[in-house]
C-alpha cells in the first residue's frame, strides 16, 4: 500500500474538496513529504483515508494529471510527477496573431508575472476553430486562462466574438478568466478584463492633435479592408466621427499604393507596418518633407518609430500585459479600459 499523504480537508470551508485534495497534494511535493516519481495511493486507499466519496477523489486526481502533477501508469498506480509548476501559477495564454505588439503585450504579462508563474503561449490565427480547439483541448489544465478574442468571417472582415466562442468561453471558470483588447459584457459571471475602445480611442487621441491636424486640407484613414488578420471596424467608425464632427475632408483606402498621387497638406493615417513603409519610402522618393508637406501618422507604438520621429496613436502595451499580470496575481476581477495616448512627433 502507498504511503498515507498529508490530506487535509477542512469540513467547514466553501473550497470544494476535491480542490482541497488538490492543494494538499501539491504542497507535499512542494515540501518534499512526496517526492517525484514516489507512488501516490490509489483512488480508493485515498477515499478511505479521507472518509471522502470515490467521484470526489477522481475529479481531484483528474486535474493533478491534467496539471501533470501525477501521471498514471497502467497496472501500477500514480506517482509524483516531475514537474516545476508546482509552486507556480499556471497561465494559458491566447492570442490571435503573432504580431509585435501582441508579442509585448505577452512578454509584459511574463514580466509582470517573474518567478510566480508559468506561461503557454497558443496562437489561433485568429481562426474560429483553431480558437475553440485550443480551449476545449486544455479546460481545467490551467489556473487562470488570459485570452484576446479577435476573428475573421468568410469575407475577412473582423469579428470580436461569435455564438461558438461564446459558447466556448462559457465552459472557463469565470474566476480564472482574462480576456484582452476586446471586452463582451453579455458572457456570465465576473470576470477579468482589459481592453481597448476602438472608436473612442482614435476620435480621443485625434482629438488631442487637432491643433496640428488643422493645417492639413484631408485626413487619408489606411485601413486594410481584407486582411489575413483583420481590424476591428469599429476604427473605422471612430475615423469618420472624428472628421465629420470637425469639418475635416476625408478618405478611406485599403492600402498604399504604388506610385501613390501624394499631394501637399495631406495626412496620412496607417495601419499596417507594410503601408507605413511604403508610404516614407514615397514621400522620401518625391522629396516631400513629413510633417510640412504630408502628415503621417502610424498606429501602435514601437521603438523603430520614436526613433524615425513618426508621430503615433497607441494603447499602451505595457501597461495591457502588467494590468493583466497583477490581475492573475491578485485574482481580480475587474473591467479596465487600457491607457491610449496620442504621441506628437515631427512627422505632423
Amino acid at each position: 500500500m502507498s504511503n498515507l499523504l498529508n490530506i487535509k480537508i477542512n469540513e467547514n470551508s466553501r473550497v470544494p474538496k476535491y480542490k482541497q485534495i488538490v492543494d494538499s497534494i501539491v504542497q507535499d511535493i512542494s515540501n518534499g513529504n512526496l517526492k517525484v516519481g514516489e507512488k501516490v495511493p490509489s483512488i480508493n486507499e485515498l477515499s478511505e483515508q479521507c472518509y471522502l466519496s470515490r467521484d470526489t477523489v477522481e475529479k481531484a486526481y483528474k486535474q493533478l494529471k491534467a496539471q501533470k502533477i501525477i501521471i498514471s501508469v497502467k497496472g501500477k498506480g500514480y506517482y509524483a510527477a516531475k514537474t516545476d509548476l508546482i509552486s507556480k501559477v499556471n497561465v494559458f495564454f491566447l492570442i490571435n496573431k503573432p504580431s509585435t505588439y501582441k508579442m509585448m503585450i505577452y512578454n509584459h504579462f511574463v514580466n509582470a508575472l517573474g518567478i510566480n508563474g508559468h506561461v503557454n503561449l497558443s496562437i489561433y490565427h485568429c481562426e474560429e476553430s483553431l480558437f475553440i480547439k485550443a480551449i476545449e483541448k486544455n479546460l481545467g489544465a490551467y489556473d487562470y486562462y488570459v485570452i484576446m478574442p479577435h476573428f475573421k468571417d468568410e469575407h475577412l472582415n473582423h469579428v470580436s466574438f461569435t455564438s461558438k466562442v461564446i459558447d466556448t468561453l462559457e465552459k472557463i471558470p469565470k474566476d480564472k478568466l482574462v480576456i484582452l483588447d476586446n471586452v463582451k459584457p453579455h458572457i456570465k459571471g465576473n470576470y477579468g478584463s482589459i481592453y481597448q475602445d476602438f472608436s473612442k480611442d482614435i476620435y480621443n487621441a485625434l482629438g488631442e492633435g487637432i491643433e496640428k491636424l488643422q493645417k492639413y486640407d484631408q485626413l487619408i484613414l489606411v485601413y486594410p479592408s481584407k486582411s489575413v488578420f483583420p481590424y476591428p471596424r469599429r476604427i473605422l467608425k471612430g475615423f469618420r466621427q472624428f472628421c465629420v464632427e470637425n469639418g475635416f475632408d476625408f478618405e478611406i483606402l485599403d492600402e498604399i499604393y504604388e506610385d501613390m498621387e501624394l499631394q501637399s497638406r495631406d495626412v496620412y493615417i496607417t495601419i499596417r507596418e507594410t503601408d507605413l513603409v511604403n508610404l516614407v519610402r514615397q514621400i522620401r522618393k518625391k522629396q516631400l518633407v513629413m510633417g510640412k508637406d504630408i502628415g503621417v501618422i502610424s498606429y501602435n507604438e514601437t521603438p523603430l518609430k520614436e526613433l524615425l520621429g513618426i508621430t503615433v496613436i497607441s494603447t499602451d502595451f505595457k501597461a495591457m500585459g502588467e494590468t493583466a499580470a497583477y490581475m492573475v496575481l491578485k485574482n481580480k476581477k475587474e473591467k479596465v479600459k487600457n491607457v491610449f495616448k496620442y504621441i506628437e512627433r515631427n512627422s505632423v
